[in-house]
């Protein structure tokens, strides 16, 4: 395919972006080198727009194309921000910046969105207008919906918007999507539950915190297997125990657990908040103590949109040969916010036989770059042909 065989071409330039990015990873909303990085090649490229500081640190390139009769714009979306780990991959490349590291691949992500908007402000081959969107804060930041807050959608007049995220296990390159529900509601809880601490020696006089909240913790997995039809998905994770002793002879009086809940269904999700309340507070008070739950909704469920899910494996088959369908996945992902706001669709494209996103040793595909340019460009040419 040409348009892939040209990203080819560009691949030891985007490569030389990618592993600069990986190098200076940033988190959240400080993705201020990054974005600079960004916004700066865009205006090398010759953008028509470039606009900076949408939710604090995002950029937005715009690119005409050589008519625009039909009045269309297509948006293309990709994340820019690391997380908090600490990198065990050895490369020459690595995080500079101690606790911080690219092991989701959105280094690659920008790095791919900066080749597909470096070709279509080179070829321009297609009638109407290109915005590619470089967000910040997707690792909990939901950086996507304040963009989406501060007007993305309508200052650009965006009329459909995609999305891609490499995935390991997949071969490289290669594509996978699926319509509708796609990637989970992921809400977060806080507990506190409170009792009366004292001497490990005497139990009897006190209120076991800890004892309550190991009960909590397993009283809390029934709700996937008693409470929820089987045939749907939920998963309940308790992922931080804090006691408020830190000695070995000394009860605590309260204790602290956090963790998410994922969910692919809104009634799903409604009934599993319900329920992790009225577990964790009945529980607590079947012994004598106290429980609290804060709990807050997160990222929304993504849902790939019919027909543009349609669209985007069209233009992956075009790209790879073929596009399998993708699984279930109960991990967040906030350019949900923005499927909210316009139809669109989210693609995987193959990482290899690479460590897990997520994981300290796991690194993005470079030999990945010209099939996710391919198709980020693919798009705006198929969804705007030139006339």
């Amino acid at each position: 395919m040409p348009i892939k065989n040209r990203f080819a071409e560009l691949l030891p330039e985007i490569t030389a972006w990618r592993r600069d990015i990986h190098a200076h990873p940033e988190l959240l909303f400080d993705t201020h080198r990054t974005a600079a990085l960004v916004a700066d090649r865009l205006r090398e490229f010759g953008c028509d727009e470039v606009v900076t500081e949408i939710a604090r640190t995002g950029v937005v390139g715009v690119i005409k194309g050589k008519s625009d009769t039909r009045g269309r714009t297509i948006g293309l979306r990709a994340d820019m921000d690391a997380l908090p780990i600490e990198e065990a991959t050895g490369l020459d490349y690595a995080s500079k910046s101690p606790g911080a590291m690219h092991a989701c691949g959105h280094d690659g992500h920008t790095a791919m969105l900066l080749g597909a908007a470096k070709y279509l402000a080179e070829t321009r081959n297609f009638d109407g207008t290109a915005v590619v969107i470089f967000q910040p804060a997707e690792e909990g930041g939901g950086g996507g919906k304040v963009m989406c807050d501060e007007g993305l959608m309508d200052r650009f007049g965006i009329d459909e918007v995609y999305g891609m995220h490499n995935w390991p296990g997949q071969p490289t390159g290669s594509f996978a999507i699926r319509p509708g529900p796609f990637f989970a509601a992921a809400d977060q809880f806080d507990i506190t539950v409170t009792g009366k601490g004292g001497h490990a020696a005497k139990p009897h006089e006190t209120v076991d915190s800890a004892l309550v909240a190991s009960h909590i913790i397993v009283a809390l997995q029934s709700i996937a297997s008693r409470n929820v039809d089987p045939v749907k998905q939920v998963v309940v994770s308790v992922t931080s125990i804090e006691t408020s002793s830190k000695a070995f002879n000394v009860i605590p009086a309260s204790v602290h657990l956090k963790g998410t809940l994922r969910s692919l269904d809104t009634d799903v999700q409604d009934l599993a908040e319900a329920r992790l309340k009225a577990l964790t507070e009945k529980t607590a008070e079947a012994f004598g103590a106290r429980a609290t739950v804060e709990y807050r909704r997160s990222y929304p469920v993504m849902e790939n949109a019919e027909t543009e899910t349609q669209h985007a494996a069209a233009v992956a088959a075009q790209v790879a040969g073929a596009c399998d369908e993708a699984p279930l996945i109960m991990g967040g992902e906030d350019f949900a916010f923005m499927l909210q706001e316009r139809p669109g669709a989210y693609i995987l494209v193959g990482n290899g036989d690479t460590a897990m996103v997520h994981h300290p040793e796991y690194n993005f595909n470079d030999e990945a770059i010209p099939a996710g340019c391919s198709w980020y460009a693919g798009m705006v040419e198929s969804r705007l042909p030139a006339g």
